[in-house]
């Protein structure tokens, strides 16, 4: 299972420890993932996500998933989100829309 945050795309970095001799070695610096559930008021419903505690300090900063989402750049959401994305924008528009003849 990746270490990597369902709305952002968050995952390990890497880097190096440097010591007081200045020797440089290979170190990882995970994301703190957390297994949340966030509910959709637009939606209806929870989702359970694997979100990096920086997302959701920013979650909760924008008013909640839908807010969160709604706000936020395509590019910078990952496929799973852009999915809760279109559906809330779906639901938000009504549903279907009519084609004219």
């Amino acid at each position: 299972m990746a270490r990597r945050c369902a709305l952002t795309g968050k995952e390990v970095q890497f880097g190096h420890n440097v010591s007081h001799s200045m020797r440089h070695t290979n170190r990882r610096f995970d994301p703190n993932i957390q297994k949340v559930t966030l509910s959709s008021e637009t939606l209806g419903r929870s989702i359970r996500l694997r979100v990096a505690t920086r997302t959701l300090r920013t979650v909760q900063k924008k008013g909640g998933l839908d807010g969160f989402l709604l706000g936020t750049a395509d590019q910078k959401l990952m496929p799973e989100a852009l999915r809760l994305k279109r559906a809330i924008k779906k639901k938000l528009s009504g549903g279907r829309k009519a084609t004219t003849p």
